[in-house]
């Protein structure tokens, strides 16, 4: 399995029949994963998206740190990581909060009252207006 050298999967990759690494190996410190974690867990409440989330973070922190923030990886299927040496902005605005938002309490922003952007931002559902 690829993603067993890192930790993290690549931006692509071709699941026939088996996980085979296409041509993108590298790792920008994308939400969307974390992300779906979030809402799974919240969905079903089932702790082992918590324990996949914490798996990530660690193996994110042990291959992407650097000493001044964190870096896309260049190739997720090699050991040490090669880094490319740029964060994007979304690494901080969303990924890292839906980090937080997976391992806090499930009431401080509920999915019942609340509904995300594709930023992270947390809009308030409001009821409309009776008449």
């Amino acid at each position: 399995n690829f993603i067993k050298k890192t930790g993290v999967a690549p931006e692509a990759w071709i699941m026939e029949p088996t996980f085979t690494v296409d041509k993108r190996k590298e790792y920008i410190l994308r939400p969307e994963t974390i992300e779906s974690l979030f809402y799974m867990y919240r969905i079903t409440g089932d702790s082992k998206y918590q324990d996949i989330g914490w798996e990530l973070f660690q193996n994110i922190v042990e291959h992407a740190k650097t000493e001044n923030g964190y870096s896309a990886i260049k190739d997720v299927t090699k050991i040490p990581a090669s880094k490319l040496n740029r964060m994007d902005s979304f690494f901080i605005a969303e990924t890292l909060k839906y980090f937080y938002l997976l391992f806090s309490p499930t009431d401080l922003i509920s999915l019942d009252t609340f509904v995300f952007n594709t930023e992270a931002h947390p809009f308030k559902i409001f009821t409309p207006l009776k008449k």
